[in-house]
């Protein structure tokens, strides 16, 4: 069975929706590619933010539920995602993130990769990863990072967890991962594949609190798999090896089977198709509430209790 290939998104929760697209849309260049809703509760947005058109391995998507309290980090969760950049461009997001008011850590050294730290408006850490790795994804060019400068999608994720071997274990033995290294505390497992977004470091952190979910709080990760057949295959796959594995879900841009890891944290499995050019072309994508048949009827209920989010004209960012 093929291994799965990296993460395909991540899915957080903020607290105010236009903070949220002002900061991801606006500042980081990363285009909204869906604005729906949480097909579970849809009196909230689902928003969805990558390269031009939603390649897996660049889409953060957020649960804007408003007026949620702050989440607090601790263990069995993940407590930080990370985005590539060129070694070249740090000093561009250094001066960037500056000018928009957003502040950042000193630079740290990770395996031989420059790290800068900062957070987005909840709270959430996220982290700018040097690196020359490939990356197949199309370039936002009307957003306002230039190509020299923009992410280059996922690096990677953190785990906080008790202990690294039982999660070590699930994502060797049955995610295909391989274990390739450990600086301290930190211990690194890479996928497979020869794209972005191929690393999961755990964080081994014994004895300490559990996590607090809230906003700010990353809800889960979601790996790649191509099709519905390859993910069936993990489906049975994992659910021989005792992991509670729920039925296939209709994400509608793609389908989802979801597990708790050992260490407490959610994982998803989804698929790459069909992806978010299902129901707008390239020129609309995250233009219009978009809505599954299934919602469809109760449209003028839902529009009537979320903000309006518009979309403002982006200035071009200067090197």
């Amino acid at each position: 069975m093929k291994p799965v290939q990296g993460l395909h998104h991540i899915t957080a929760v903020a607290s105010n929706p236009h903070k949220n697209v002002e900061f991801f849309h606006t500042i980081l260049g990363q285009r909204l590619v869906k604005k729906t809703v949480n097909f579970d509760d849809p009196g909230t947005y689902h928003l969805y933010y990558g390269d031009e058109v939603g390649t897996p391995g660049t889409i953060m998507t957020y649960f804007p539920w408003q007026h949620m309290r702050r989440g607090r980090r601790g263990n069995g969760e993940t407590a930080a995602m990370a985005y590539t950049i060129r070694p070249e461009a740090m000093g561009f997001w250094q001066s960037w993130l500056k000018k928009n008011n957003i502040s950042t850590g000193e630079i740290q050294t990770r395996f031989g990769a420059d790290v800068l730290p900062f957070t987005d408006p909840d709270g959430l850490p996220l982290e700018l990863i040097t690196s020359n790795a490939p990356a197949t994804l199309r370039h936002w060019a009307d957003g306002p990072i230039g190509e020299k400068e923009a992410l280059h999608g996922f690096h990677s994720v953190t785990l906080w967890l008790d202990a690294v071997e039982p999660t070590g274990k699930l994502l060797t033995e049955q995610l295909g991962y391989q274990f390739v290294g450990e600086e301290g505390n930190r211990f690194r497992y890479q996928a497979e594949a020869n794209d972005m977004g191929i690393i999961v470091d755990i964080l081994r952190r014994p004895g300490q609190p559990s996590g607090q979910f809230g906003a700010g709080s990353i809800h889960h990760v979601a790996f790649r798999t191509v099709d519905d057949a390859e993910q069936l295959e993990y489906l049975q796959k994992l659910r021989q090896a005792g992991q509670q594995v729920t039925a296939v879900q209709d994400r509608q841009y793609f389908h989802s089977i979801y597990f708790r890891s050992p260490g407490g944290v959610l994982f998803e499995i989804a698929t790459d198709a069909p992806g978010f050019l299902y129901d707008e072309p390239v020129a609309e994508l995250g233009t219009h509430l978009k809505l599954p048949p299934w919602l469809e009827q109760h449209r003028p209920a839902i529009e009537a209790r979320l903000p309006e989010i518009k979309l403002k004209p982006i200035a071009k960012a200067t090197p």
